[in-house]
Protein backbone atom coordinates (compact mmCIF):
# COMPACT_ATOMS: atom_id res chain seq x y z
CA UNK A 1 0.00 0.00 0.00
CA UNK A 2 1.31 3.38 -1.16
CA UNK A 3 0.57 6.23 1.20
CA UNK A 4 1.50 9.49 1.89
CA UNK A 5 2.80 12.84 0.05
CA UNK A 6 6.09 13.27 -1.01
CA UNK A 7 7.79 16.26 -2.55
CA UNK A 8 10.60 15.35 -4.77
CA UNK A 9 12.74 17.34 -7.52
CA UNK A 10 13.33 16.47 -10.99
CA UNK A 11 16.46 16.66 -12.14
CA UNK A 12 17.31 18.00 -15.41
CA UNK A 13 17.31 14.91 -16.96
CA UNK A 14 13.46 14.27 -16.04
CA UNK A 15 14.75 11.71 -13.56
CA UNK A 16 12.66 11.89 -10.25
CA UNK A 17 13.90 10.00 -6.86
CA UNK A 18 11.40 7.56 -5.48
CA UNK A 19 11.83 8.10 -1.72
CA UNK A 20 13.22 5.25 0.13
CA UNK A 21 11.03 3.97 2.05
CA UNK A 22 9.02 3.16 -1.07
CA UNK A 23 11.92 1.31 -3.11
CA UNK A 24 12.36 -2.26 -1.12
CA UNK A 25 8.34 -2.80 -1.78
CA UNK A 26 8.52 -1.56 -5.63
CA UNK A 27 11.45 -3.97 -6.09
CA UNK A 28 10.04 -7.04 -4.15
CA UNK A 29 6.41 -6.46 -5.91
CA UNK A 30 7.55 -5.82 -9.77
CA UNK A 31 11.20 -6.01 -9.80
CA UNK A 32 11.65 -2.22 -9.69
CA UNK A 33 9.74 -2.01 -12.85
CA UNK A 34 6.89 0.47 -13.15
CA UNK A 35 4.92 1.95 -15.45
CA UNK A 36 3.61 5.84 -15.61
CA UNK A 37 0.99 6.88 -17.75
CA UNK A 38 -1.42 10.28 -17.85
CA UNK A 39 -4.30 10.61 -15.78
CA UNK A 40 -7.51 11.51 -18.39
CA UNK A 41 -9.18 13.42 -15.45
CA UNK A 42 -6.03 16.08 -14.18
CA UNK A 43 -3.30 16.93 -15.63
CA UNK A 44 -0.95 14.35 -13.83
CA UNK A 45 0.90 11.00 -14.24
CA UNK A 46 -0.35 7.75 -12.95
CA UNK A 47 2.28 5.44 -11.71
CA UNK A 48 1.99 2.02 -11.12
CA UNK A 49 4.32 -1.11 -10.11
CA UNK A 50 4.48 -3.37 -13.34
CA UNK A 51 2.17 -6.24 -11.70
CA UNK A 52 -0.33 -3.69 -11.02
CA UNK A 53 -0.57 -1.94 -14.34
CA UNK A 54 -1.15 -5.34 -16.18
CA UNK A 55 -4.55 -6.13 -13.94
CA UNK A 56 -5.54 -2.55 -15.19
CA UNK A 57 -4.28 -2.76 -18.60
CA UNK A 58 -6.47 -6.29 -19.15
CA UNK A 59 -9.65 -4.84 -17.82
CA UNK A 60 -9.30 -1.13 -19.91
CA UNK A 61 -8.56 -3.46 -23.12
CA UNK A 62 -11.53 -5.54 -22.23
CA UNK A 63 -13.85 -3.00 -22.86
CA UNK A 64 -16.29 -2.66 -26.02
CA UNK A 65 -13.87 -0.51 -27.91
CA UNK A 66 -16.97 0.58 -30.02
CA UNK A 67 -17.78 2.80 -27.52
CA UNK A 68 -16.45 6.03 -28.03
CA UNK A 69 -16.08 6.61 -24.27
CA UNK A 70 -14.03 3.80 -23.91
CA UNK A 71 -12.14 3.94 -26.55
CA UNK A 72 -10.94 7.33 -25.58
CA UNK A 73 -9.92 5.52 -22.47
CA UNK A 74 -8.27 2.65 -24.17
CA UNK A 75 -6.38 5.41 -26.14
CA UNK A 76 -5.25 7.59 -23.66
CA UNK A 77 -4.11 5.74 -20.97
CA UNK A 78 -2.83 2.58 -22.67
CA UNK A 79 -1.72 4.85 -25.63
CA UNK A 80 0.42 7.06 -22.98
CA UNK A 81 1.76 4.12 -20.85
CA UNK A 82 5.49 3.59 -20.83
CA UNK A 83 7.53 1.56 -18.59
CA UNK A 84 10.05 3.21 -16.17
CA UNK A 85 12.76 1.24 -14.31
CA UNK A 86 14.13 2.23 -10.86
CA UNK A 87 17.91 2.43 -11.52
CA UNK A 88 20.68 1.89 -8.82
CA UNK A 89 20.08 5.13 -7.37
CA UNK A 90 15.96 4.71 -6.74
CA UNK A 91 15.22 7.39 -9.57
CA UNK A 92 13.16 6.74 -12.57
CA UNK A 93 13.27 8.56 -15.83
CA UNK A 94 9.91 10.31 -16.84
CA UNK A 95 9.40 10.42 -20.44
CA UNK A 96 9.21 14.07 -21.84
CA UNK A 97 5.81 13.72 -23.41
CA UNK A 98 4.47 12.62 -20.20
CA UNK A 99 6.32 15.44 -18.34
CA UNK A 100 4.99 17.79 -20.65
CA UNK A 101 1.47 16.46 -20.51
CA UNK A 102 1.60 17.03 -16.37
CA UNK A 103 3.47 20.13 -16.57
CA UNK A 104 6.16 19.09 -14.51
CA UNK A 105 9.32 20.75 -13.69
CA UNK A 106 11.92 20.47 -10.93
CA UNK A 107 9.31 20.54 -7.80
CA UNK A 108 6.62 17.63 -8.17
CA UNK A 109 4.63 16.15 -5.76
CA UNK A 110 4.39 12.40 -5.47
CA UNK A 111 1.46 10.80 -3.81
CA UNK A 112 0.75 7.53 -2.71
CA UNK A 113 -3.33 6.15 -3.56
CA UNK A 114 -2.76 2.34 -2.25
CA UNK A 115 -1.69 0.71 -5.06
CA UNK A 116 -0.32 3.22 -7.79
CA UNK A 117 1.38 6.51 -7.30
CA UNK A 118 0.18 9.81 -8.58
CA UNK A 119 2.63 12.88 -9.67
CA UNK A 120 1.74 16.29 -9.69
CA UNK A 121 3.42 19.47 -10.62
CA UNK A 122 3.67 20.92 -6.74
CA UNK A 123 2.42 24.07 -8.13
CA UNK A 124 -0.67 22.48 -9.51
CA UNK A 125 -1.31 20.47 -6.66
CA UNK A 126 -1.41 22.80 -4.27
CA UNK A 127 -3.89 25.02 -5.99
CA UNK A 128 -6.29 21.81 -7.19
CA UNK A 129 -5.73 20.83 -3.20
CA UNK A 130 -6.62 24.06 -2.46
CA UNK A 131 -9.84 24.01 -4.56
CA UNK A 132 -10.92 20.43 -3.32
CA UNK A 133 -10.76 21.79 0.83
CA UNK A 134 -12.69 25.33 -0.22
CA UNK A 135 -15.22 22.69 -1.89
CA UNK A 136 -16.00 20.71 1.40
CA UNK A 137 -18.04 18.15 1.48
CA UNK A 138 -21.61 20.30 0.93
CA UNK A 139 -22.85 18.45 4.06
CA UNK A 140 -23.02 14.76 2.24
CA UNK A 141 -24.38 15.77 -0.48
CA UNK A 142 -23.20 13.97 -3.70
CA UNK A 143 -21.30 11.48 -1.71
CA UNK A 144 -21.51 8.16 -3.10
CA UNK A 145 -23.16 5.88 -0.54
CA UNK A 146 -20.38 3.46 0.30
CA UNK A 147 -18.50 6.59 1.82
CA UNK A 148 -21.85 7.57 3.65
CA UNK A 149 -20.66 4.66 5.99
CA UNK A 150 -17.11 5.23 6.92
CA UNK A 151 -16.20 6.96 10.16
CA UNK A 152 -12.96 9.42 10.03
Amino acid sequence: MFRGINAVNLDAKGRLAIPTRYRTRLQDEANGHLVATIDTEENCLLLYPLSAWHEIEQKIESLPSFNPVTRRIQRLLIGHATEVELDGNGRILLPSLLREYAKLDKRVMLIGQGKKFEIWDEAEWNSNRSGWLNEGLQGGQGLPEQLLDISL
